[in-house]
């Protein structure tokens, strides 16, 4: 049996871990918003051009499904990415149901420039802290999410220094 950590009694829930990582996901999300403004690009759209980028995802589904998205707003996130001409839909031959998705050129330049501006976002963030501590606190995140039943799969198959 694992240790209890809260207690119904003392429980304070702005200091709990759940209500620290959803305001510090709102606060990277604004700001990689507002990094991300100078590209014409969102933190959400970012996402999926990465994961697409990255070959995470192929379809709206899989998107739908790696982020924990609704597919009302994936398709029409996908329909402004595509009149942004950075997507494009490609229909199968055989199966007209399926439809999968790629990069388009211009989709795949602006990668490595949206990138960098995450990054920024992120070391801001992180800043005061060793890439130590920040390691663990990935490791720990990473339990939790375990903890929780999610599949690490596709959040453990890149690197970083």
């Amino acid at each position: 049996m694992s240790e209890t950590i809260y207690d119904a009694k003392t429980f304070v829930p702005w200091n709990s871990v759940g209500f620290l990582i959803g305001h510090t996901r709102r606060a990277l999300l604004e700001a990689m918003d507002r990094e991300l403004a100078q590209l014409d690009i969102t933190a959400a759209q970012y996402i999926t051009l990465s994961s697409l980028s990255r070959k995470r995802a192929a379809t709206a589904a899989e998107l739908c499904s790696g982020m924990i998205y609704d597919p009302g707003a994936m398709t029409r996130q996908l329909d402004r990415l595509e009149q942004k001409g950075l997507v494009r839909r490609i229909r199968l031959p055989g199966d007209r149901r399926r439809i999968t998705l790629e990069l388009t050129p211009a989709g795949e330049t602006l990668c490595p420039t949206m990138n960098a501006a995450v990054v920024r976002v992120l070391n801001q963030h992180l800043s005061g802290l060793s890439k130590r501590e920040v390691h663990e606190l990935e490791r720990v995140l990473r339990r939790i999410l375990a903890n929780a039943g999610e599949d690490l799969k596709l959040l453990t198959e890149d690197s970083h220094d």
